[in-house]
């Protein structure tokens, strides 16, 4: 690891603590030996209230560079009783699709090494309920022809999912609308 990176990573924690939002976590993970490994943190996104996530609690992992903050974190959720949580913008890996963790250049990429941990898992949250969802590159097909061919099971499914991540049972509702031919569609 890079002194950079490392005095960075030393940073975001002490920073993140002082200011973590309600019900997130990010930590570095613990090794077995019982010490911090810096390059892979351990975090949690709660699910909005108001939007069909309310009420989950979505373990992910972020994997850091030695060359961080110039790189982006590669930020991926953890799967769900084996499988990926149900969004478009959730790769089959888990892996997720945002545009403040690809590098310029790529795929719409906006990193910039100021970026920080918390806008990162906040910017995350807001994915969830994202109302836009690029038709020619979703980043998990099934998710996203399961919204657009059948909105009634994409909720089910997902609910299913947030139901299985909410600590004492499900709650919540979602609202939204729809996109129209060659438009965004709309996730609700």
């Amino acid at each position: 690891m890079s002194g950079l990176a490392n005095s960075r990573l030393k940073e975001e924690r002490r920073n993140f603590r002082k200011s973590r939002p309600f019900g997130f976590v990010a930590k570095p993970a613990t090794l077995p030996d019982g010490s911090q490994d810096l390059m892979r943190w351990e975090c949690v996104v709660p699910g909005k209230e108001g939007t069909l996530f309310e009420g989950g609690v979505f373990a992910m992992t972020m994997v850091f560079d030695s060359d961080y903050p110039q790189s982006p974190p590669k930020c991926s959720f953890d799967l769900i009783d084996g499988k990926p949580l149900c969004h478009p913008n959730v790769y089959p890996s888990g892996k997720i699709c945002l545009s403040i963790i690809n590098p310029q250049g790529s795929d719409g990429g906006t990193w910039t090494p100021s970026t920080q941990i918390k806008v990162i898992l906040l910017a995350i949250q807001t994915l969830l309920d994202e109302k836009e969802v690029n038709p020619l590159s979703p980043a998990q097909t099934d998710a996203y022809q399961l919204f657009t061919k059948d909105r009634v099971a994409w909720r089910k499914r997902v609910r299913e999912q947030v139901a299985r991540v909410t600590p004492g049972g499900a709650t919540g509702s979602a609202s939204g609308g729809s996109g129209g031919p060659g438009g965004p569609i709309v996730l609700e």
